[in-house]
C-alpha cells in the first residue's frame, strides 16, 4: 500500500515449499537485470522443505538491490561506517526513521540511483587514450594495441538497459528493438551523413574520416555521438578493397570481428536469399510436372483426416478475392488460380547470392542435373550485399514492417503479366524468421571508446549503400538533442549520398544537418588528369611530388559533387584527408577551391595519423555547421513517371545531357508503370569510379547520353533500379587478392595479415 501510494512498483512473490537452493538463486539472479526492478528482499526465514544456504541466496541479490542492506557487501560497507552507496539495513534504520517503511525507502532510493544514471542524453562514459606511434604501425598491429572497454560496460555508458542489450563475447553486442518505444519522446540529435568525391579505386579515406570525427566529438569535444557504418562484404575483404574498420588511428574495433563475421548478419541474408532462389525453382518444377488437383493436394496436405489452408495461404487466397477457408469449398477454377503461380522462367528477377567476389558466377546454366527432368535455364549469382533482403534489412523500421517489405518482394511476373511476390511462393514467414535477428543493430566501439552501430551493407553501385534506418534512429534518440550521429554513404556523392536523401531519408523520415565531403589530392589529382591509378601498384611520381596545376584541374570533380550535395538543401563541410606526401600548398589549395564552390568551411585532417585529435578541427567545423539554416529537399517528386525521374538524377548529378533506355529497360518501363510501381524512388547502378558511366571518365564529364540497359524492381525495398551500361552485380577477384595477406596463427588464434 505504501509503496502505490509514493508511485513505485511493488510486486510480492512467493515461492513453492519445494524450491531448491538452486531455484532461489536462479529465480533472484533472474530478476538481478531487469531495469523495472529497484529493490529485492529475501523475507527470512525460506519456507521450504529443502535446506537452503541462506546467506548464499541473500547474496545473490546484487548490493544496488539489497534494499534490505543484508548482504554481505553492505554489511561490511556498514560495519566500515562506509555508508555513501549501501543500504542501512530496515532494524537499525527504522530506528533512526519510523516515518515510512524502510524497504520502501531504500527501494525509492535506489529508483533515484537509477534515474539520476539513466537521464536521456546524459553520458558518463570512459574514453581510451590512444598511444600515438610514429611512423603509423600497420591497422591490424594498432587495433590490437587498444583493448575494447567490455561491450556491456560501453552499453551502460550510452544509456542502454541491460536488457536491451544481447552479448556476442566481450567486444560485439546486439541492441533489442524494444529500445525504440522506450525512447520514443527523447529529441533527436543532430544528423550527419560522410560522402565523398569520386574515389580512385584505392578509395579516399570516408571510413576512416567518419570513425576520426566521431573519436574527435566524443573523446576530444566531450560530445555525445555514435557512429552508424555499414557492415563490410567478405567480398571486397578478401578481394581488392581490404577492410572497412577505418585505418590508421581512427578504426572500429576489433577489426578482425568487424570485417568477418561479425554477428552472422550476412550470412543470414545468404540463408534467407537463396531459401527464395530454390522456392522460386522447385514451385517452376513442381507446377511443370503435375497436375492441378496433385499440386493441390500437395499443397493443401491431409493432416489428421483434414485439409487446412495456413495462415500464409489464406493470404493468398485473399489476394486472389477468394474469401473461403475450407480447402474442400474451393471450385475447379479457384483451385487451379490458387495452386498455379504460373510464372514465366524468362521473367525471373531473384538471383542465389554469396558473399564472395567470383567473377564465374556472372552467368550460369542450372537444372543440368538428370532428376530436373530438363528444365533448364539461364541465371545468375550476385553478391549478397546486393541482394533486395540486405536492402529491406537497411530501410525497414520495425520486425512487423520488416515482415511486410518481405512478403513484398517481386521475384518473377506470371504468364499473365501479374507481379509474383514471396507471399505467392509461401516463403515470406520463413525469411521473417531467418532475419529476426538480424534486424538487431550490433553495438561495437571504436579505438578511443565512443560507441559505433554496424548494422547492414548495401552495396552502393549496386544497391542504396547505407547502414540501416533502425541504427540511426536508436542512435539519433540515444546522443540526445545536442549529442551528434555520423553515418557514411558509400562511394561518392553521386552515388551513396544522392540514394541517402532520396531513398533513405524519404522512408526514415529523419532530415540530415550537415554533409561532410571528403577529398584527397591523390584523387584530385587523378581527375586533373593524372596517370591511372592501380590497386597493388606504386603510384606514379604525380601523386607523390607537388603539382598545383594538377591538382587545381582535378577541383573541378570536388566541386560538382559540392554542388551536388547543395542541390537537397544541406550545409557542406570538406573534409581534406590528407597524406604523408602532401604539401601545405597542396592542402591550402584544397582547402580555398572547396570555399569558393560553396563549402560551408574547409578543413584539413589528420586522424588517420592522430586519432580524434586529429579530427578536432573537423568536428568544430561540423558542429557550426549543424547550427547554420537549412532547406533540404528532395531532388525529385514520386508521381514523376519513371524515365522522368531517372533522366533527373542523371542530368542533375551526373551531367549527363539525356538518358537511351534501351529496349530492355523500355519494356521495364512499361511493364513496372502498368503493375503500379511507377511511384517508386530510383537507385542507379552505375560505376562509383566516375560521374559518368564510363569508369576510366575522369573529372566532370560532359556531353554524354547515359544508357540504361535494363530496370529490376525491389518492391519490398521500395524503389527500381536502372542497370547503367554493362555494371556487373557481382565483383570478380584482381590477378594478387587481399587474402594472400591474411592468415592465423594457431597458437594465439590471432588473425595476421592486412584488412
Amino acid at each position: 500500500l505504501l509503496s502505490k501510494q509514493i508511485g513505485i512498483n511493488a510486486t510480492h512473490m512467493r515461492l513453492p515449499k519445494t524450491a531448491t537452493e538452486e531455484e532461489v538463486s536462479t529465480h533472484f539472479r533472474s530478476k538481478l537485470h531487469s531495469e523495472t526492478i529497484h529493490g529485492l528482499i529475501v523475507q527470512l526465514p525460506l519456507d521450504s522443505i529443502h535446506k537452503i544456504d541462506t546467506e548464499k541466496v541473500t547474496n545473490a541479490v546484487a548490493p544496488e538491490k539489497d534494499v534490505d542492506g543484508l548482504t554481505s557487501i553492505n554489511a561490511g560497507k556498514l560495519s566500515r561506517g562506509d555508508l555513501g552507496d549501501c543500504f542501512i539495513p530496515c532494524t537499525p534504520n527504522g530506528c533512526m526513521d519510523i516515518t515510512l517503511n524502510v524497504c520502501v525507502q531504500n527501494t525509492v532510493l535506489s529508483a533515484k540511483r537509477f534515474l539520476e544514471t539513466h537521464q536521456p542524453g546524459k553520458w558518463n562514459i570512459s574514453y581510451t587514450k590512444l598511444n600515438l606511434q610514429k611512423p603509423v604501425p600497420s591497422d591490424i598491429v594498432i587495433s590490437r594495441s587498444c583493448v575494447p572497454k567490455p561491450v556491456d560496460r560501453l552499453a551502460k555508458e550510452v544509456g542502454l538497459l541491460s536488457d536491451e542489450v544481447e552479448l556476442y563475447g566481450k567486444t560485439k553486442a546486439k541492441v533489442q528493438l524494444n529500445i525504440v518505444k522506450r525512447l520514443q519522446a527523447q529529441p533527436d540529435g543532430k544528423y550527419v551523413v560522410v560522402t565523398g568525391i569520386t574515389p580512385t579505386p584505392l578509395g579516399e579515406g570516408k571510413s576512416t574520416t567518419t570513425i576520426g570525427l566521431v573519436q574527435a566529438l566524443g573523446a576530444h569535444m566531450k560530445l555525445n555521438v555514435f557512429a552508424c557504418v555499414r557492415q563490410p562484404s567478405q567480398g571486397p575483404t578478401f578481394g581488392i578493397k581490404g577492410g572497412a574498420a577505418g585505418g590508421g588511428y581512427s578504426q572500429v574495433i576489433p577489426m578482425e570481428e568487424f570485417n568477418l563475421h561479425l554477428t552472422g548478419d550476412i550470412h543470414a541474408i545468404t540463408a534467407a536469399n537463396n531459401l527464395v532462389a530454390a522456392a522460386i525453382d522447385a514451385r517452376m518444377f513442381h507446377e511443370s510436372t503435375q497436375s492441378d488437383k496433385a499440386l493441390y493436394n500437395r499443397l493443401v496436405p491431409l493432416s489428421g483426416g483434414q485439409r487446412k489452408f495456413s495462415p500464409i495461404q489464406l493470404n493468398r487466397l485473399k489476394k486472389l478475392g477468394i474469401e473461403k477457408t475450407d480447402p474442400s469449398a474451393l471450385t475447379e477454377e479457384e483451385i487451379t488460380r490458387f495452386a498455379r503461380l504460373d510464372m514465366d522462367p524468362s521473367s525471373v528477377t531473384w538471383q542465389r547470392v554469396l558473399d564472395t567476389n567470383d567473377r564465374f558466377l556472372r552467368k550460369i546454366t542450372i537444372g543440368q542435373s538428370p532428376t530436373e527432368k530438363g528444365y533448364t535455364r539461364e541465371a545468375q549469382f550476385d553478391i549478397t550485399v546486393a541482394s533486395e533482403i540486405m536492402a529491406v534489412l537497411a530501410l525497414t523500421s520495425s520486425l512487423e514492417d520488416m515482415r511486410q517489405r518481405l512478403a513484398k518482394m517481386v521475384v518473377a511476373t506470371s504468364r499473365n503479366g501479374e507481379p509474383i511476390t514471396t507471399e505467392d511462393l509461401g516463403v515470406s514467414g520463413a525469411l521473417t524468421v531467418l532475419m529476426k535477428d538480424a534486424i538487431k543493430p550490433n553495438l561495437m566501439q571504436t579505438l578511443e571508446g565512443t560507441p559505433v552501430f554496424v548494422h547492414a551493407g548495401p552495396f552502393a553501385n549496386i544497391a542504396h549503400g547505407n547502414s540501416s534506418i533502425l541504427a540511426d534512429k536508436i542512435a539519433l534518440k540515444l546522443v540526445g538533442p545536442e549529442g551528434f550521429v555520423v553515418t557514411e554513404a558509400g562511394f561518392g556523392a553521386d552515388i551513396g549520398m544522392e540514394k541517402f536523401f532520396n531513398i533513405k531519408c524519404r522512408y526514415s523520415g529523419l532530415r540530415p544537418h550537415v554533409v561532410v565531403l571528403v577529398a584527397t589530392v591523390r584523387a584530385l589529382k587523378m581527375h586533373g588528369g593524372g596517370p591511372t591509378v592501380t590497386a597493388g601498384m606504386p603510384l606514379p611520381k604525380e601523386y607523390v611530388e607537388e603539382n598545383l596545376e594538377l591538382l587545381e584541374n582535378g577541383c573541378s570533380n570536388m566541386r560538382k559533387q559540392i554542388e551536388n550535395a547543395k542541390h537537397f538543401g544541406v550545409p557542406v563541410v570538406v573534409a581534406v584527408n590528407g597524406f604523408k606526401t602532401d604539401t601545405e600548398a597542396e592542402l591550402d589549395l584544397v582547402c580555398r577551391m572547396a570555399k569558393a564552390a560553396g563549402a560551408f568551411d574547409a578543413v584539413r585532417c589528420s586522424h588517420w595519423a592522430e586519432g580524434g585529435a586529429g579530427a578536432v578541427a573537423l568536428g568544430q567545423a561540423v558542429q557550426r555547421a549543424s547550427e547554420a539554416p537549412s532547406n533540404f529537399k528532395f531532388l525529385y517528386d514520386l508521381e514523376l513517371p519513371i524515365a522522368d525521374k531517372i533522366r533527373i538524377i542523371a542530368q542533375k548529378i551526373y551531367g549527363a545531357d539525356d538518358i537511351e533506355l534501351l529496349p530492355e529497360a523500355q519494356h521495364k518501363v512499361e511493364l513496372y508503370t502498368k503493375q503500379g510501381f511507377g511511384g517508386l524512388p530510383i537507385c542507379m547502378a552505375k560505376t562509383h569510379l566516375s560521374l559518368s558511366h564510363e569508369a576510366d571518365k575522369k573529372g566532370v564529364p560532359t556531353g554524354f547520353i547515359l544508357p540504361i540497359r535494363d530496370i529490376r524492381a525491389s518492391v519490398g525495398a521500395g524503389f527500381l533500379f536502372p542497370l547503367v551500361g554493362t555494371m556487373p552485380t557481382i565483383p570478380g577477384l584482381p590477378t594478387r587478392p587481399c587474402f594472400y595477406d591474411i592468415d592465423l596463427d594457431p597458437e594465439t588464434e590471432q588473425v595476421n595479415g592486412l584488412f
